[in-house]
């Protein structure tokens, strides 16, 4: 079984609440400028410009960034956009986090000093990692099972390629014993054999990245026992300063996202969080909210989302959102946004042409 992710590891694209550091978008724009794309205006609309990128204690909405991505590829016409821009990335990009892999003792030290601080990376997914029937796998997950396809592909993409990609900086000639996607195989998967220079494998159950047997063990050549103590102190100062009232909703979000159409009771969700309701309700009312506050907000994002599929129907959403019938969908929709599911779905489709 894959280790579970760090408590607020993964961002969630379900309120402007939840947010990401923003560096994923600073190199789409540098890739998207050799592509001869503007991505410039995007970022406005989605109320951001270059200077504000640049801000280095800036945090931008996961709903940013995945609406910026989506504009991108519309732009550019790229199918493997992701992989450009994972493969464009280097140690520094990943900031104090680059210097610890760099400097930690083995090359499994690395992946797991990764996963244990993404909620500093600006990761745009949700790493895991552990011992599988065939070796040591990093597996990658989206934060919102919902969340626009042509985005999560690009996702997916952009972490393995900027994994390898940074990797390679260290261990030069590194290359996974197998890659798997769990999207369908693309038209031409020649950009995905000469960046992973390994089999990749299409439709498969999970978004993996294998290892090559006994490779865990590899020393980093830039291993360094003093650095690596010292960064990762101050790394853990960071999260700590970072498990706030913020960690607290992303965390909340995310597991409400991933098991709709089910809701977990607040009772579960106290359990999850090793502690008492009442300690939890506190908590959300120092953070201005309730607990009821943010299911309502996870069904909003999702339903807009499933809304983009036109060949949904409202019964379909109703069953994926966990509304009891569709008159209470209509309800919901009419308390959000004040129009009919119609007329909803008829706005969210004109902001994508």
């Amino acid at each position: 079984m894959p280790a579970q992710p760090h408590a607020g590891a993964g961002p969630t694209n379900r309120s402007t609440s939840a947010t990401i550091a923003p560096f994923i978008l600073r190199y789409l724009v540098t890739v998207t400028d050799d592509l001869s794309a503007d991505l410039r205006p995007a970022l406005a609309h989605a109320g951001l410009d270059e200077t504000v990128l640049a801000a280095a204690d800036l945090r931008v909405s996961y709903r940013q960034g995945s609406e910026v991505i989506r504009h991108a590829l519309r732009l550019t016409g790229n199918d493997h956009l992701g992989l450009r821009v994972g493969a464009r990335q280097h140690p520094a990009a990943w900031g104090l986090m680059g210097f610890a892999l760099m400097a930690a003792d083995t090359l499994k030290d690395a992946v797991e000093t990764g996963v244990r601080f993404q909620n500093l990376s600006g990761a745009m997914v949700v790493w895991s990692a552990g011992q599988a029937d065939d070796g040591f796998t990093l597996w990658a997950d989206l934060p919102d099972p919902a969340v626009d396809p042509g985005v999560g592909t690009f996702l997916i993409e952009e972490a393995f390629a900027s994994v390898v990609t940074v990797t390679r900086f260290t261990l030069a000639e590194f290359r996974p014993r197998q890659v798997e996607f769990a999207f369908p195989t693309p038209p031409d998967t020649t950009p995905f054999a000469d960046l992973f220079r390994c089999p990749v494998r299409f439709s498969a159950p999970r978004n993996a990245l294998v290892f090559p047997a006994g490779s865990g063990r590899t020393e980093m050549p830039s291993r360094d026992p003093v650095t690596y103590s010292s960064t990762l102190a101050v790394l853990e100062s960071q999260v700590a300063s970072r498990r706030s009232r913020q960690d607290l909703l992303e965390v909340l979000e995310v597991s409400i996202a991933q098991s709709l159409p089910d809701v977990p009771t607040f009772a579960e969700q106290a359990r999850r969080q090793a502690t008492g309701e009442r300690t939890l309700r506190r908590r959300l009312a120092e953070c201005g909210t309730t607990y009821e506050a943010l299911v309502d907000g996870v069904r909003r994002e999702r339903v807009e989302q499933l809304l983009r599929q036109p060949e949904l129907t409202l019964t379909d959403i109703t069953r994926r959102t966990g509304f009891s019938d569709v008159r209470a969908l209509r309800r919901a929709i009419r308390r959000w946004h004040d129009m009919t599911p119609l007329q909803l779905r008829g706005t969210v489709l004109d902001q994508d042409d």
